[in-house]
This record gives C-alpha cells, sequence and structure tokens, in this order.
C-alpha cells in the first residue's frame, strides 16, 4: 500500500493577474506584497497561466492588511480591479444568451478557476430573488474575508457589465464576522450586507436571469464550453473525488462527515455525489478510510500524541483507531512511528 499524498488543488492564474492591476492602482508594489506575504517561499512564476497551489491563498490574503496598512484592503482592491474575459469561463460567459446561462456556466466550470469553490446557483420559482453562492473553503480557516470581499465586489462588477448596467444587488451575506466599521460596505455595495451567515452570497432579483446578453453567441458559445470540458476533464487536481478527500479532509475530527454533510459542502445533492461516485467505481466510506489513513500516518511521523491522531481522523476512543491502523498497515500505530511500518508504505 503506497502512502502518497493527496493531490493538492489548484486555483487559476486570473485573480492574480487582477490582483497585480489592482495593487498597481492603489500605489502598491505588488512583487514586494507577495514576497513579504510569503516570507522566502518558491512561487512559480513565469507564464501569466501558471496554476497556484489553492492552500496557499490564504497566506497572501491574512498578511495583505498589514502590508498594504489597510483593513478593507479587500474591498478597496474590488473598487478599482476591472473584471473582464481573460480565461474561457470568461468568455464562456459573454457569449452565453442570458444572465441565468452565464451563471450556469460559472457554476458547472467552476473548479477550473478553483478547485475551492463550493458554488451553486439558487433558483426558486417561487421567489422573486435569486442567490449565487460563491464559498471558498480552505484547510482549518473557511472563509476569508478580505477576499470574499474583493470576490464579491469583481462578481456584482462582472455581471452589472454582462447587463449592461442593469444588475443589481438586494442582498449580500458573508460567512465571517462583521468587521468593526460597515461604512466602506455600505458605500461600495449601496446596503449592509448580512455577517455570520451560513454562505458567502449574491442576492439579487430573479427576474434579471431571463436577461438576454447583448455579447450573446451561439456557435462561439458551444465551442467554448467543449474547451472548458476539456480543461476541466485534465485538472485531475481538481475533479470531483479529490474535492470530496478535501471536504473529508475539512471535516474529520470537526465536523459531521458523512456523505450528507460532504454533499451540502460541495453544493451537490447527496444523490447526485453518489450517483458520481458509483459511476467512478468508488465509495464514500473508502475514500474516507483513504483520508484517515494519509492523515493518521502524516501525524504520526510528526510525533503528534496518540490520542491527538485518533481525535483528528475522526476517532473518538483509540480502540476502534488501533483496530482501523491494523488493519491499514499490519501493525498499531506506537510501532509505525519507530519506523518499524516503513515496509507497509512500499
Amino acid at each position: 500500500m503506497t502512502n502518497t499524498a493527496l493531490i493538492p488543488m489548484t486555483h487559476s492564474a486570473t485573480l492574480r493577474r487582477l490582483l497585480y492591476e489592482g495593487m498597481q492602482v492603489l500605489g502598491l508594489d505588488p512583487t514586494q506584497i507577495y514576497r513579504q506575504a510569503y516570507q522566502g517561499i518558491a512561487l512559480q512564476v513565469g507564464a501569466l497561466d501558471t496554476r497556484l497551489v489553492h492552500e496557499l491563498a490564504p497566506q497572501f490574503w491574512l498578511a495583505l492588511p498589514a502590508l498594504s496598512g489597510d483593513a478593507d484592503i479587500g474591498l478597496h482592491l474590488g473598487e478599482v480591479m476591472q473584471p473582464r474575459p481573460m480565461d474561457v469561463v470568461g468568455y464562456a460567459q459573454q457569449a452565453s444568451s442570458t444572465l441565468r446561462e452565464a451563471l450556469q456556466v460559472f457554476v458547472r466550470w467552476q473548479h477550473i478557476l478553483s478547485g475551492g469553490f463550493a458554488a451553486r446557483l439558487l433558483d426558486d420559482e417561487a421567489s422573486e430573488t435569486a442567490c449565487l453562492q460563491i464559498d471558498l473553503d480552505y484547510q482549518g480557516i473557511g472563509s476569508l474575508r478580505q477576499q470574499m470581499e474583493c470576490v464579491a465586489q469583481l462578481f456584482s462588477k462582472q455581471l452589472s457589465a454582462l447587463t449592461d448596467g442593469e444588475f443589481r444587488l438586494s442582498g449580500l451575506s458573508f460567512r465571517h464576522a462583521a468587521p468593526a466599521n460597515l461604512s466602506e460596505h455600505q458605500r461600495l455595495f449601496g446596503l449592509t450586507p448580512q455577517f455570520s451567515q451560513a454562505h458567502d452570497a449574491l442576492f439579487f432579483p430573479r427576474a434579471l436571469l431571463a436577461r438576454p446578453l447583448r455579447s450573446a453567441n451561439g456557435p462561439i458559445f458551444a465551442l467554448l464550453c467543449a474547451h472548458a470540458e476539456q480543461l476541466l476533464a485534465g485538472l485531475h487536481e481538481n475533479q470531483l473525488l479529490n474535492r470530496l478527500r478535501y471536504q473529508i479532509g475539512l471535516r474529520l475530527g470537526r465536523e459531521p462527515c458523512d456523505l450528507a454533510a460532504c454533499a451540502q459542502a460541495l453544493g451537490l445533492p447527496m444523490a447526485s455525489l453518489q450517483r458520481s461516485l458509483l459511476q467512478q467505481g468508488r465509495g464514500f466510506r473508502a475514500l474516507r478510510e483513504e483520508v484517515q489513513r494519509l492523515r493518521s500516518a502524516e501525524l504520526l511521523q510528526a510525533n503528534t500524541p496518540l490520542r491527538e491522531v485518533a481525535r483528528a481522523c475522526g476517532f473518538t476512543e483509540l480502540s476502534p483507531f488501533y483496530r482501523a491502523f491494523r488493519r491499514w498497515y499490519g501493525l498499531p500505530p506506537e510501532q509505525y512511528r519507530l519506523g518499524r511500518g516503513a515496509a507497509a508504505d512500499v
């Protein structure tokens, strides 16, 4: 049995390119900001379309307020950044026939943009309001205030551009806690967001979904959608199985970690997730055990106390953890830690 780490999820360089431009407009040196934020971590440089490791993003966004001297830097970046088509998802949205189709394009191929997205469009015919959830998750962190406030502005501006200025927010929710001062939120969004909510989400009049787009182009739309399918199929790290493993890792030892909870976190109906797993010949329990197995080995090698290892792997008692570990590696965890389990990983 090979003890290989889970594949890190990635995100496209689209937001990074817009961030560079926005920081320059605000008089900041983007190269210096990135160097300081990542404190010597070697980042991929070169081509503008180089994909980045999803889990590196929090280090940048958490350091940015202090490095910029601006407690509302996410809002101010969103204010000056100019969203425009820069990838297949953006171009396909522009070629869509209606706003509904443009949003469905984003939801369908969101993982080209980032494997951490758990976005979905909620469209209740009985309601006058539609909702676009734009959740982005990170290990042990959840939602990032500066990032999501910036992203919310970018989405609002992009949807306004697609509809020739007709799009307007009727509500806005964030998962992070409310900051002390909301004057900038009110100025830039034209309303007071709700904080500490279940989702990061944009609310808008449902009637806008049927709004035709002036940039619609059926033949080009079909070509772009076909290309997006090919791109997503090639991003093995952002495909469903790996994103499900990631969600399991987020929840183990912290929150409910069954099929229903993970399906909800991924923005999928439970039956749809189960069907997708069956089509790939995989089972949820087996995937969860895979994450538990890899995590247990990693924590043992880091000399984590056994009770903490068991808890972090989703076990409330040591005895079931011992039984599971013996099944995975053929020896007890103490022997594995001492190095006598090396043969079990080959």
